[in-house]
């Protein structure tokens, strides 16, 4: 089952358009969203959360039109960026008692599993935190709703090697309960570690939406790591 359907995205901005984008994402699998800096990423995903409004486009989540549907949809995915720019001065234990207000199925013994695995003192206040526990703190809250979707703009951005596998990990362990995972990164090495399906942009517009077997069939050379392949289609994109 499609989770989430993206077609024909559409955002024009001076110097830059997002152009008709589409794909999707499914139940119990990892995708990847891989591009250099400004190809896409971040403008897509804020479409896809209705954070910037798109020139066009459709955008459904679980058979429903993200438009009209909007608070229903959010209350079943979860999302996640690289920094906390929301309540700098709460206690992360304050924020919690904030956001569980609005979820109906905010699981307290998740939020209690995942703070202790992310070693987060709920105590602190995100503007003590460094990079890397901002990025975890995020986490924390996206993870702790049951959510059936998690869209993530460059969630290991900031984490040590150490920090970013046993995220991976725990990726692994969620898409088994039937979530969709989407992140964002430009560490081409985490998608070569966990993700089942690759979204690579250019410029704009999507060169491919596929498995990552299809990818490694269709673009990489004998011998080349994704991070190779990417590199070479890259140069030859922006050659164009």
């Amino acid at each position: 089952m499609d989770i989430v359907s993206i077609r024909n995205l559409t955002k024009k901005y001076p110097g830059f358009t997002l152009d008709a984008v589409s794909f999707s994402l499914k139940a119990g699998r990892i995708t990847g969203f891989i591009g250099r800096n400004g190809a896409g990423k971040t403008t897509t995903i804020k479409s896809m959360l209705n954070l910037i409004h798109p020139d066009c486009g459709e955008i459904d989540y679980f058979g429903l039109p993200l438009a009209g549907n909007e608070a229903h949809i959010k209350k079943r995915i979860g999302y996640s960026t690289g920094t906390i720019s929301w309540y700098p001065r709460k206690r992360i234990r304050d924020i919690k008692d904030v956001m569980k207000r609005f979820y109906d199925t905010w699981d307290d013994a998740k939020y209690e599993s995942y703070l202790r695995m992310f070693a987060l003192d709920e105590n602190k206040t995100p503007r003590e935190l460094s990079d890397g526990m901002k990025v975890k703190c995020n986490l924390l809250f996206a993870l702790s709703h049951n959510a059936e979707a998690l869209i993530l703009d460059e969630p290991t951005s900031g984490l040590d090697p150490f920090s970013r596998d046993e995220l991976l990990e725990l990726f692994g362990q969620i898409k088994q309960a039937g979530v969709a995972i989407f992140f964002s990164t430009h560490i081409i090495s985490d998608i070569e570690k966990c993700a089942d399906d690759i979204v690579y942009i250019s410029k704009g517009r999507i060169v491919a939406a596929i498995s990552r077997e299809e990818f490694a069939q269709r673009y990489q050379g004998q011998d080349e790591t994704l991070e190779e392949a990417f590199l070479r289609l890259e140069r030859r994109t922006l050659n164009a």
